[in-house]
């Protein structure tokens, strides 16, 4: 069962956009463009509160350990 985490390796700020493409199999890039596109016509503060909180509740990717 897959599960959302916040990426160690794919992350610019918090990982959350890195976490959502690992998990929804889509380049996290893609996901960047769209979430800025809706920051700048949302008028930026729904987006920054909702990526904050979303930040806040997924957990961390845990560490592999071989």
């Amino acid at each position: 069962m897959k599960k959302l985490y916040l990426s160690q390796t794919d992350k610019k700020i918090s990982g959350f956009l890195g976490g959502l493409g690992e998990y929804l199999e889509i380049d996290s890039t893609f996901l960047r463009l769209i979430f800025l596109f809706l920051l700048i016509f949302s008028g930026f503060l729904p987006g920054l509160i909702f990526y904050f909180i979303a930040t806040l509740v997924v957990s961390k990717e845990p560490t592999k350990k071989d």
